[in-house]
């Protein structure tokens, strides 16, 4: 044994010093753990040299200051750089190259730049590392003219030069320069040679054309797994994942052996084709060839399952992983979110913190997004918010950002003006957030301030910030705003995208200016689906739900549906009360081979539609075929029960969702209390109330008082109702007040209408709706002279009573009536057959109640 390899050894097992004073045995002890590639090791020895007062060599001290830039220990190597400044080591071209070299990898730029500018004697070798390491800060312009300056010097360039600079070209997009250099790798054989300039090649043109990618990689007579790896990824990079998976199954056929990176892509591509089949497959040669133990590859894996809608495997595979980090943790909560299972993902991040798991930036954020769909989210979110605050998380713009959206989707909009005032880093997303939560919920002159501070920032507002402040315009009240925000738009070149243009548009259609809304629509050269679909939804929105039914046949013929679009269409064919309408669209979209299963969205919003219908047993049907539920699914079945009368089925269905560990939020009450209300169980409505808040710790909104009024109203409970309006926490509504004025009507109570009216009077005093309701109870009472008085006042204030509407479906073509309209073609006919019917009735003895019935005035 020589005296080197026992020295080596006494280092390995010994923590203290060893008493070598022979430099060649130093050097030896390094080149020996380089060759290891152990860098702990090399710098425990150099340590141990500076302590006996022994210098490293030429040789040695570059295989130092290599380790230093691999352990990234930026103070070492500075302090090495400091001991050789000014001695004739710092003239030797290998050390002064590893000082750059240093620098560079430790992203230290201009450090190393001024080592290299002193450098008397510089190589390609010292070029090279002052060019990569420009290249991997993203310095590519300066990289480029660093070529230049070599090439004066008359410098060959040799392979790794040629990948740095295909690098550069790549990051700047810069093709001519990136031609030529193929064109001097071909002219001096350097293609040929060296498959790492040809894969720098690939990387190049896939950026380009991958058409000139592949024919590189057909031409190459070397390829190592680096240029397959290029070219797959290269592939999957511009979207051709077919094409992925097709040379990762060449790769397969030709048994060139494939690396972790390789199957990476490959389960990706997987991912985006939602190819389960070719995926398990993958699944299979990971285990086989022992890749599973690579965390990367598991979570691939894992979100490759959930793409595929196989939430089930994703939740096997996390469980298979005895240590799991945090990335694959983040990525199983991240799933449960995307299938709406917001419970599980909660569940989740609790065992995690059980288990001691140190979360990160993404957990929290991951979290955040779910809390709007969680019964208690506004609790939740503001533990999250403390505890990045009590862990010292860093806010950052991305965090921060995360946090005004969940307090903007939970409508807590003081608590978004909180953050963002806290908040040091405010990008233009944050600024927008902000802006698009008081736009949201009616603070327009807010709004307006927020977007004026904006514009005198350094912030510009883009398109998405005339998104958010077009969400203040919600009806014909505001269409002057938002003909004010369209012109700033084109006064100041204000780029006008598809989702601005569908943003518009939708402005325009709520506010009353259909032939606008539609000029912006019909514009639109290339219109997308979410141009489509936002336009569908508007038309849904606006009670116009026949013109949705048209729009959605039209589209059919020029763009694909999507289940968003299939949502809306039902949300019309909901609103006409037409069935056959929705039975088309579950045929459509059985044909189309949209799986409900797979699509819960779709699933709840054709349960909702079928109850709606009044066909409740396909409701159930589809309810119980769901392999997978979630709150919605529930809310939607009960709010059916409920609608249709069957207030039992109602209450069980709510014990059932309750035994299947499901938490119900704020809608599951409103549609219980409404069952309730609609089925007389005014006991079981009261319980349910006061379990809301005691059991289930969900704070009661104005929709559920008014459910209450409604319950005690119907069960001629009339003063009881007067009094839980009065003893209400929160301000009472409209609709409120609207659910005692309509037990008036019923229980022919004038006094009390007339007191509820003023109060409705001065939240709505331009509803229409409300003066006919009180003139009805007047006529009821056979009170002419008030219901002359309503005609008067309603007269004065240029109101009218909105025309009643009936429509009739017949072969997918929905038409509409409205008293006294003679517009459609066949009005004649329609007449004369309700003529004819009206004398029939008559002969019966059918004596029409007309008390109610609200008269316009000739003008």
């Amino acid at each position: 044994m020589t005296t080197a390899s026992m020295n080596l050894q006494r280092l390995s097992f010994s923590p203290t010093q060893i008493e070598i004073k022979d430099p060649k045995q130093w050097n030896s002890i390094i080149k020996h753990q380089a060759n290891l590639k152990n860098d702990q090791a090399i710098l425990f020895a150099y340590t141990q040299m500076e302590s006996l007062g022994v210098l490293p060599n030429n040789t040695t001290l570059p295989l130092v200051l290599k380790a230093c830039a691999a352990l990234n220990a930026v103070e070492k190597g500075k302090s090495i750089h400091r001991s050789i400044r000014g001695t004739e080591l710092m003239d030797d071209v290998r050390v002064g190259t590893a000082v750059v070299d240093f620098y560079c990898k430790c992203g230290l730029v201009e450090d190393a730049w001024c080592v290299f500018d002193e450098m008397s004697d510089r190589d390609v070798v010292s070029w090279n590392a002052m060019l990569y390491g420009f290249v991997g800060c993203g310095r590519y312009e300066e990289a480029m003219l660093l070529f230049r300056e070599m090439w004066r010097e008359n410098l060959r360039p040799n392979s790794r030069t040629m990948v740095a600079l295909l690098l550069a070209c790549e990051g700047a997009s810069e093709l001519r320069l990136g031609r030529g250099l193929h064109g001097y790798c071909l002219r001096n054989g350097i293609f040929e040679s060296n498959p790492h300039v040809a894969t720098a090649l690939i990387g190049f043109y896939s950026r380009l054309d991958m058409r000139v990618s592949r024919l590189l990689f057909d031409l190459m007579v070397m390829r190592n797994i680096v240029s397959w790896n290029a070219m797959i990824t290269g592939y999957y990079d511009v979207g051709e994942y077919f094409k992925t998976l097709e040379l990762f199954v060449q790769m397969l056929v030709d048994e060139v052996e494939f690396d972790c990176v390789t199957m990476l892509v490959a389960i990706q591509a997987c991912a985006q084709l939602e190819s389960l089949k070719l995926g398990k497959q993958i699944h299979q040669f990971a285990i086989k060839y022992r890749s599973v133990e690579d965390l990367y590859i598991l979570n691939a894996l894992l979100n490759m399952y959930c793409n595929n809608g196989s939430l089930n495997s994703s939740h096997q595979l996390f469980e298979s992983v005895p240590n799991r980090d945090v990335p694959l943790w983040n990525s199983m909560m991240s799933a449960y979110a995307e299938f709406g299972c917001h419970e599980e993902a909660m569940g989740l991040f609790i065992r995690m913190q059980s288990e001691g798991v140190r979360k990160d930036e993404r957990t929290v954020a991951i979290m955040l997004s779910i809390c709007e769909g969680l019964a208690d989210g506004l609790l939740k979110g503001k533990g999250l918010h403390a505890h990045v605050i009590k862990s010292g998380m860093r806010m950052n713009a991305s965090l921060g950002n995360t946090l005004l959206s969940m307090y903007l989707e939970l409508k807590c909009v003081e608590s978004v003006q909180k953050v963002f005032g806290r908040l040091k880093d405010v990008d233009i997303i944050s600024w927008n957030t902000m802006i698009l939560a008081l736009a949201s919920n009616n603070l327009r002159a807010q709004a307006c301030e927020f977007f004026q501070r904006m514009r005198e920032s350094e912030m510009k507002p883009n398109a998405y910030t005339i998104i958010s402040i077009l969400a203040a315009c919600e009806d014909v009240t505001c269409l002057q705003f938002g003909r004010s925000i369209h012109g700033y738009v084109i006064k100041h070149g204000v780029e006008i995208n598809k989702p601005l243009q569908t943003a518009l548009s939708d402005m325009y259609m709520n506010c009353g200016d259909e032939a606008t809304a539609r000029d912006i629509f019909e514009g639109c050269s290339d219109r997308d689906l979410i141009s489509w679909n936002a336009m569908i939804a508007s038309y849904v929105k606006n009670n116009q739900a026949h013109k949705a039914l048209f729009l959605f046949h039209r589209m059919i013929s020029e763009a694909e549906p999507n289940s968003v679009t299939i949502i809306n269409v039902l949300s019309a064919a909901t609103h006409l009360a037409s069935l056959p309408h929705g039975q088309s669209l579950h045929a459509y979209v059985t044909r189309r081979r949209f799986s409900l299963g797979l699509d819960l969205p779709l699933a709840n919003a054709f349960i909702t539609m079928y109850a709606r219908c009044g066909s409740l047993q396909r409701a159930e049907n589809i309810f119980r075929t769901l392999p997978k539920r979630n709150i919605i699914s529930w809310n939607a079945i009960i709010a059916g029960y409920g609608m249709n009368g069957r207030g039992c089925d109602a209450m069980l269905a709510f014990s059932q969702m309750i035994e299947d560990g499901f938490r119900p939020n704020q809608v599951t009450f409103v549609s219980v209390l409404s069952a309730c209300s609609h089925s007389g169980f005014l006991e079981t409505g009261l319980q349910l109330f006061h379990s809301m808040v005691q059991d289930f710790n969900v704070t009661p909104e104005v929709v559920h008082y008014s459910c209450i009024v409604d319950l005690l109203a119907r069960g001629g409970r009339i003063d009881e109702a007067r009094e839980f309006i009065g003893a209400m926490p929160i301000e009472p509504d409209a609709s409120v007040w609207r659910a005692l004025l309509s037990s008036c009507q019923a229980y022919s109570d004038a006094k009390l209408a007339k007191t509820i009216f003023e109060k409705l009077e001065e939240l709505e005093p331009m509803n229409a709706g409300n003066y006919v309701l009180l003139s009805n109870i007047y006529a009821t009472e056979s009170l002419w002279l008030e219901v002359t008085k309503i005609r008067t006042w309603m007269k004065e204030k240029g109101l009218r009573k909105p025309p009643g509407i009936s429509w009739i479906v017949v072969k997918n073509q929905v038409h509409c009536f409205t008293a006294g309209d003679r517009s459609h073609p066949q009005s004649d006919k329609i007449y004369a057959k309700l003529s004819i019917l009206l004398s029939s009735m008559k002969e019966t003895g059918y004596d029409p109640d007309l008390r109610w019935a609200f008269h316009e005035e000739d003008n």
